[in-house]
């Protein structure tokens, strides 16, 4: 499948300076295959999210804070919980999540063309652009603005996610052509807004939640990664990054903070190795226990609203 933009009907300095003004009025209201084509596709679109209950985008105002860790985390305790659960990479510059989640494919093309996401563990189904890249994973993806909007649009349009319960979104940091394209083609997102308890992390976590609010996206919650390390040897927290950010700026911009995710080397290598999933399996781990209580804020916060939940299994 390929990710492009549809090219302009009317080239600059091309088709027009061949036209006469008589010959171009009577087409100038009328509908140009590019217009088509983009109908079509937010039907293909619309189609596909009335079969997704809840859309979270996980974003954050810096880079560096564990984002892409949080949303794989949270897609796969989703998942081990039975839900139906999808996770989307619109990180286009720099992908992590297939490394993240140890994928070993890439999509799976099925009959009359049609193209599913890439399953991982506990049935949770994945797509990124370097699924789509070729062998080259440290190929540059140099992209501006159309052709990114074309790709995430693509990510929905043309892949067949089926039904879902959830439908995660890692955005990358900051608030530009990715956040809000999801935040325009998804109007009924939610957004977690991951941070770290530095003020140099809280100050453009206050940029992504005015966003949020610019563009009527709802804001499901503040997630506090890396809040302190836990001492291998004495068990007591230090605080790596400062302390009590996410709290502070939970009050004072009126978001709830769903959770504080201690700071583990442990999730660094597994990470590294593409075993997440061995955090799920550690009794009594800290990590474990804060991301048990993230998800149970989420599944508190409101239930899938496609009409069709159930088991994945289904």
């Amino acid at each position: 499948m390929g990710f492009a933009p549809q090219r302009p009907f009317l080239g600059p300095g091309r088709e027009r300076e061949t036209m006469t003004e008589r010959e171009e009025l009577p087409t100038m209201n009328q509908p140009t295959p590019g217009d088509l084509e983009r109908a079509e596709q937010d039907r293909m679109i619309k189609d596909g999210l009335r079969r997704i209950g809840r859309k979270i985008l996980v974003m954050s105002g810096k880079g560096g804070v564990g984002k892409s860790t949080v949303a794989s985390m949270v897609a796969l305790f989703l998942a081990h919980r039975g839900l139906r659960v999808g996770l989307m990479d619109v990180d286009l510059h720099g992908p992590s999540i297939p490394r993240l989640i140890g994928a070993k494919s890439g999509l799976r093309i099925e009959g009359e063309g049609r193209v599913r996401p890439y399953l991982a563990e506990h049935g949770l189904q994945v797509m990124s652009i370097e699924m789509v890249l070729g062998e080259n994973k440290d190929a540059a993806v140099i992209w501006r603005g159309p052709l990114k909007i074309s790709a995430i649009r693509q990510f929905i349009s043309d892949i067949e996610w089926g039904d879902l319960d959830y439908l995660i979104v890692d955005s990358p940091p900051g608030t530009g052509d990715e956040p809000l394209t999801v935040a325009q083609t998804i109007p009924d997102a939610e957004a977690l807004v991951v941070t770290t308890p530095q003020e140099i992390s809280l100050a453009d976590v206050r940029k992504s939640i005015n966003f949020c609010h610019q563009v009527n996206l709802k804001i499901l919650g503040l997630v506090e990664n890396m809040s302190a390390m836990i001492c291998p040897h004495c068990g007591e927290a230090v605080p790596l990054f400062g302390a009590g950010g996410g709290a502070r700026i939970s009050k004072q911009m009126g978001v709830p903070l769903l959770g504080e995710i201690p700071a583990d080397p442990q999730v660094v290598s597994l990470g590294d190795k593409g075993r997440l999933t061995e955090i799920m399996e550690a009794s009594g781990n800290s990590v474990r226990e804060a991301y048990q209580g993230i998800i149970d804020h989420i599944v508190a916060s409101g239930a899938p609203a496609t009409g069709q939940t159930g088991s994945k299994d289904e």
